[in-house]
């Protein structure tokens, strides 16, 4: 049944901004080792399997961080759980800076991956709590806005800090201190999750914060709704994800999940030196090339933005996973054949563009959205401990069969993925634009 609902849209932003300054830290720390490789491949000596497991280190303490945030954001709530990865976050960046060996270095890596798997698991989570239907796509994508101003951000600060000397890349890391400082004052501003309050037995107070975000009528229509998504057997463990009635959905995460990394296109990302070094672009070329990717990725996730409630995810998934396998085909020859670094650049920039409007945001706006209230945060923490799990094969993995194959090789074996990916999406991944998360519970598991 239609009710009357308004919404206090400057307070829904405002909250969605804050807990997105996650994003902007899962940006920085995913950013900065592209600037920072050359000068660490000449400080540690680095192989290409240490490049590989250095910058997938990362991803191993990703995959600890969100087994944390789910247990945390189910015992005490989303927002503690968004407070402890900003310390993390803040510490982390500081002590890297210092590392004087390999073996420190990695292990706080790994210490940064912990916060970055939080936040990349309870941002997301969070904002889908708190956003009414209408406007759940476009303020889960403002996490993912966040993380792409966060790689150009971060991008630029390198590109001008790279002359500074051999000891350019402890500024890199060391200066992530800062926007983790700001992240924890603002979470501390935040209200819990009205979900999460709710399942927790804080009726009065969820509604306290409902009453912030719209109208009585969308108070008392979420309440209701949340209530009854909330009746029946209370699953409490990973085991319950995996139920037959919410297994279809739980398997559509974790495929999206590992889709949206072995797509390969954050070897760009990370490894954008290596790609230009290999058509012989120098140093300043390949710093400035990180650049152009962080501004076109900005551009095509406001674009992602404003379209992903608009045109929907399924059809922006589609045509992403499509034409990255095409894009990836056109790139793979352009390197094969050594062809100049402007072509390259055309073609990578074209690439980032295509990603950043289809799998970068909808990836997470669909993860956020799919699971039930009541197994939400552990089948959120499957889905993206799979994901940093193939985020770890992918960069883990690249150097090694560049070396083998050329840095063009592995690009044929993405666009192959990028096809399956197509095709997955086409045969089972539902739309989702316009349904509360109640109604998605419905139409998707309970039917």
């Amino acid at each position: 049944m239609q009710v009357s609902k308004t919404f206090n849209n400057r307070y829904i932003i405002g909250i969605s901004f804050i807990s997105a300054l996650g994003g902007y830290l899962f940006g920085f720390d995913f950013a900065v080792i592209s600037g920072a490789l050359p000068f660490l491949r000449t400080q540690f000596m680095l192989d290409a399997w240490w490049e590989g497991f250095l910058t997938g280190s990362l991803a191993l303490g990703c995959i600890a961080g969100c087994l944390i945030a789910g247990k945390i954001a189910d015992r005490y709530g989303r927002k503690p759980g968004l407070m402890t990865a900003a310390v993390i976050f803040a510490l982390s960046s500081v002590t890297i800076a210092f590392a004087k060996t390999l073996t420190f270095f990695v292990i706080m890596r790994f210490a940064a991956g912990i916060g970055v798997g939080m936040a990349s698991m309870l941002c997301p989570m969070y904002i889908a709590e708190i956003s009414p239907a209408e406007v759940r796509g476009r303020n889960v994508a403002i996490n993912q806005l966040t993380v792409v101003i966060g790689i150009l951000i971060t991008n630029l600060v390198n590109y001008f800090i790279a002359d500074t000397g051999i000891n350019a890349w402890r500024w890199m890391f060391g200066l992530g201190a800062i926007p983790s400082l700001l992240f924890l004052i603002g979470v501390i501003w935040l209200p819990e999750s009205p979900r999460w309050l709710i399942k927790a037995g804080y009726a009065e107070k969820a509604k306290l914060v409902l009453n912030k975000i719209g109208s009585a009528e969308f108070v008392k229509q979420t309440v209701t709704a949340i209530e009854k998504s909330l009746t029946g057997p209370k699953a409490k463990s990973y085991k319950a994800v995996f139920e037959k009635s919410i297994r279809p959905a739980v398997i559509v995460g974790i495929v999206l999940a590992v889709f949206q990394q072995l797509c390969g296109i954050n070897v760009v990302f990370n490894y954008t030196s290596t790609i230009f070094e290999s058509v012989g672009a120098n140093l300043n070329r390949q710093l400035f090339e990180t650049v152009a990717i962080g501004i076109v990725n900005l551009v095509f996730t406001l674009l992602a933005m404003w379209q992903v409630d608009k045109l929907g995810r399924r059809p922006l998934m589609l045509a992403g996973s499509l034409g990255l396998s095409v894009l990836y085909i056109i790139l793979a020859f352009l390197l094969q054949n050594h062809f100049s670094a402007g072509w390259v650049s055309v073609f990578v920039l074209l690439a980032i563009s295509t990603y950043a409007i289809s799998l970068a945001p909808v990836t997470w706006v669909l993860i956020s959205e799919i699971f039930p209230n009541n197994i939400r945060s552990a089948a959120s923490s499957v889905a993206i401990i799979s994901l940093w799990g193939a985020y770890f094969i992918l960069v883990f993995t690249f150097p090694i069969l560049a070396k083998k194959l050329g840095a063009f090789g592995p690009f044929y074996l993405y666009a192959g993925i990028c096809f399956l990916g197509f095709l997955f999406v086409k045969s089972k991944v539902k739309e989702t634009k316009g349904q509360t998360l109640e109604e998605l519970e419905q139409n998707l598991i309970r039917h």
